[in-house]
């Protein structure tokens, strides 16, 4: 297969090569991000593999439909970049949904326990050769409350550390998993006794903002925000607002709304023009990180395999397990069997 790589850093381009010896596909590195503008690049391949902060919209796909590129493949878990409507009838479309559920939770706890212990300002002193503790107070988490939202593979994992450390935890999910021994409340109630919220969930339109102003409202004075799934369940000025007036006693965010543009990128000799993150990136209790929880070695491993299994898949007309499409009956997006039974 001839693919067209997108949005292409060392590593992808280190891994990805070393495990295509086993697949012998024809590959092409871009650097830029795949848009109705580099779509042109595309003239000639059978398949095209994007990351998250590409824009894959209804005129992209046109002109990759019209460059003859027959598959989609997106080296990520999520797909909200992707227009799945405009699909139907031009190409088709495969993800990475579980790759390493181990990866982002410990990322996650590794987050709430840097904002809670304030390791971050810790580490700046003590370089600066400053052993002062003042203000470097945390709390125990024994024997508090994670409100976790979202219980998919990676929100069972972070269950599991929170309960590992005798935190008490409760969870939301449309989709309660049965005799998983967790406590499912209501969204009202999770924000009302939770002393640490941490998002799991993919961005829909329903989840899109499921923390703003009315939700930080029913939430304990104090409590901890922590997102390493999509930066838009989150209503960034609305989290600000309530870090200022200490509502919010700190965050811990892998992912911002508007992160396109910035994260994954060397930004250091420039000024950040998006005044939204520039004024996060101020607040002392506030720890960002650049979309890595997902970055180990096991996982990357996971999502270059599992990538090029759907592209052979896909070669050899065999059902493609991690398929994404537009159900018109259903109105939503299914997945897997449900594509390759249309």
């Amino acid at each position: 297969m001839k693919i067209a790589f997108f949005d292409t850093k060392p590593y992808d381009r280190q891994g990805f090569s070393e495990m295509n010896k086993q697949y012998n596909n024809e590959i092409k590195f871009l650097e830029g991000k795949l848009n109705a503008e580099t779509a042109f690049l595309t003239n000639g391949f059978d398949t095209v593999c994007a990351f998250v902060n590409d824009e894959i919209d209804s005129k992209t796909i046109d002109i990759l439909s019209s460059n003859g590129v027959k598959l989609l493949a997106m080296r990520c878990a999520g797909y909200n970049n992707v227009d799945i409507q405009s699909l139907r009838g031009k190409m088709r479309a495969v993800r990475v949904p579980g790759y390493s559920p181990y990866a982002v939770a410990e990322h996650t706890a590794a987050l709430l326990f840097s904002v809670n212990r304030k390791i971050h300002k810790a580490y700046n002193r003590t370089r600066e050769n400053n052993f002062n503790i003042n203000g470097l107070m945390g709390m125990d988490l024994h024997g508090k409350t994670a409100g976790i939202i979202g219980t998919g593979r990676i929100g069972i994992c972070f269950v599991n550390i929170c309960k590992g450390i005798g935190m008490k935890v409760m969870a939301y999910d449309p989709y309660p998993r049965e005799n998983a021994g967790i406590e499912y409340v209501t969204i009202d109630e999770l924000y009302e006794r939770s002393d640490i919220i941490s998002l799991h969930c993919p961005l829909t339109p329903k989840t899109r903002y499921i923390l703003n102003s009315q939700s930080f409202d029913r939430m304990k004075d104090g409590v901890i925000i922590i997102n390493t799934s999509r930066g838009q369940l989150i209503h960034t000025d609305s989290l600000i607002e309530y870090l200022k007036s200490g509502k919010v006693k700190g965050a811990g965010l892998d992912v911002y709304e508007e992160e396109s543009e910035y994260f994954f990128e060397d930004y250091s000799d420039n000024i950040i023009k998006d005044d939204i993150l520039a004024r996060l990136l101020t607040f002392p209790n506030v720890i960002v990180t650049a979309h890595q929880a997902f970055f180990t070695k096991e996982a990357y491993d996971e999502i270059v395999r599992t990538t090029f299994e759907s592209i052979k898949a896909f070669e050899e007309n065999r059902p493609l397990e991690f398929e994404i499409c537009f159900d018109y009956k259903s109105n939503d997006v299914v997945e897997g069997i449900q594509c390759n039974s249309k």
